[in-house]
């Protein structure tokens, strides 16, 4: 992590990632893509997600999660940072010259070698199916369904631990504490994801979430009654329900939002334990 000289108020509580291990070049004009800003608007202009707009411009990394290029080795040209994601990108080119990124694993460094294949070394950045990987690794962009490409952890510092395997399918532990079957033919990468610091960050000042894109949240207390279940009132008021309510009179603490006959409830083992109060 990189601290500032307390020179000013804000500068006093930045705590930011230190990015002098990324390569500083710039991004591969071909797997750049512009994506339009919509504020949280729809196509009749109505806000349908409140506190989004403005923002730094940026444009999408095309990210490769499939990794889909089986048996070819490639060879990692650079480490970079993804606007769009908290996890490092790896560009990597190929053995017959096409070029991706994709996640970028910790420990992962310029000039490795990673491979898809269905028997590889167990290093950072490979790629195998999850019957090949022996229990106690961490993994990370896994798939759900073989051939679909990973969707199961992708966000800085994250990984799944295999518990073990039993017939078709692989026992993971995920970051919230569930355990889940997942099939064993599905593809997943080695190590870590990298960043493992990001949640370390601190803003220190209101411009920089301003610059993310994220506009300021009004608490309901200060409102009209008009506009939210707890405004109003002479001075500071207690909420006045039993139970806490969004802006719409909808309830939003202990409620259960997971579909009783969703397809994989028979997959989960054991779900995550509840937060102690």
């Amino acid at each position: 992590m990189k601290r500032y000289a307390p020179k000013t108020p804000s500068l006093r509580h930045i705590t930011v990632v230190d990015y002098r291990g990324l390569s500083s070049v710039a991004p591969y004009p071909g797997l750049l893509k512009k994506i339009s800003k919509k504020s949280g608007r729809n196509h009749s202009g109505r806000i349908t997600v409140r506190h989004q707009g403005g923002g730094n411009k940026k444009r999408y990394r095309m990210i490769d999660f499939r990794q889909n290029k089986k048996d070819i080795p490639g060879k990692v040209l650079s480490l970079e940072y993804d606007p769009f994601r908290t996890a490092f990108i790896a560009l990597v080119r190929y053995h017959d010259g096409e070029r991706r990124y994709i996640l970028a694993p910790h420990g992962l460094n310029v000039n490795d070698s990673v491979i898809t294949s269905e028997i590889a070394p167990f290093t950072p950045g490979n790629r195998m199916a999850l019957h090949a990987i022996p229990p106690g690794t961490p993994v990370h962009n896994i798939e759900l369904e073989p051939e679909r490409g990973g969707s199961l952890i992708r966000s800085a510092g994250s990984y799944a631990e295999i518990l073990g395997h039993d017939g078709r399918y692989t026992h993971l532990k995920l970051p919230s504490g569930e355990v889940r079957m997942v099939l064993s033919a599905s593809f997943a990468s080695i190590g870590p994801l990298s960043n493992p610091e990001h949640n370390l960050t601190t803003h220190g000042k209101a411009g920089k979430t301003r610059h993310r894109g994220v506009r300021p949240t009004v608490r309901g207390s200060v409102m009209n009654p008009r506009d939210h279940p707890y405004g109003g009132g002479e001075g500071r008021q207690s909420r006045g329900t039993r139970r806490p309510k969004d802006k719409w009179g909808k309830i939003t603490g202990g409620v259960k939002t997971r579909r009783k006959n969703k397809w994989s409830n028979n997959l989960i083992i054991s779900r995550r334990k509840k937060k102690k109060k």
